[in-house]
């Protein structure tokens, strides 16, 4: 499959599809109900193919037909349900991380295995800065050399993570980087024993963080969470004596809040 997004042109593009999705769009707050003629019009489409979706959404119980007029029907709504479900949990993961970072000073991320990166997808940043490049939602840093993308690397099944070290290159960004496949294996293995990841300076210097996994209530992984500190104001006791409990509390919570 391309990457790329797809044109009109395209083999695969269904026509079909993205007219049906225009007709639902061609309802708004100036025209919550429209005639025939009237959907037509807006959607450039001529009456006999305007019908025909009109009539398709109207069997599947999308658009609810009154006369001669159409609207939509409430089970709209269930299109757009599943992105506001599968992204709720964010929002709420979002208050546990400013917590942390008001509890403790320090700044704390989520972040998804996204191909050999990890994504940051919300983060809560300490007023003290810690890497030369600024670290946002988006912000993409190899897994290989951040404790949360160990933590997910760490999840992946055997199979997918031993396809994942046989094509990963490693380079060494610090002198404490770790660049020998057989040694980022035996710390992922050590991480999947252990529940939890320490990466020290190998990304860039001075930057020490933890990092463990998070879980919904349906045991399905949501991310990683960690603490990204500085190296010489936080050592490795206070890590995992302190840190590490907070951590794990907070991700207890959000399983049994995010489900």
């Amino acid at each position: 499959m391309h990457d790329e997004t797809l044109t009109p042109d395209d083999r695969d593009f269904v026509t079909a599809l993205a007219s049906g999705l225009e007709v639902i769009q061609a309802f708004d707050d100036s025209s919550p109900r429209m005639t025939l003629s009237e959907v037509a019009t807006k959607t450039g489409m001529n009456r006999a193919r305007a019908r025909r979706f009109l009539l398709t959404l109207h069997a599947l119980g999308y658009v609810r037909k009154q006369q001669r007029h159409f609207e939509l029907a409430p089970k709209v709504l269930q299109l757009g349900y599943a992105f506001l479900s599968a992204n709720n949990y964010r929002s709420v993961i979002q208050q546990y991380l400013e917590d942390i970072t008001a509890e403790i000073g320090e700044s704390s991320s989520l972040g998804v295995l996204d191909g050999d990166d990890v994504m940051y997808v919300a983060r809560s940043s300490a007023k003290h800065r810690l890497m030369a490049i600024t670290l946002s939602v988006g912000t993409r840093l190899p897994a290989a050399y951040t404790s949360m993308g160990r933590v997910l690397l760490a999840q992946l099944s055997d199979e997918a993570l031993e396809a994942y070290l046989a094509r990963v290159t490693l380079e060494a960004h610090t002198d404490r980087s770790i660049t020998d496949v057989a040694q980022l294996r035996n710390c992922i293995d050590q991480v999947r024993q252990q529940g939890y990841s320490i990466v020290d300076q190998e990304l860039d210097p001075g930057l020490r963080s933890l990092a463990v996994p998070a879980f919904d209530a349906n045991g399905k992984l949501l991310g990683a969470i960690n603490v990204s500190t500085n190296a010489a104001r936080i050592d490795f006791d206070t890590l995992t004596q302190s840190f590490l409990p907070l951590l794990q509390d907070k991700v207890q919570l959000i399983r049994a809040n995010v489900s």
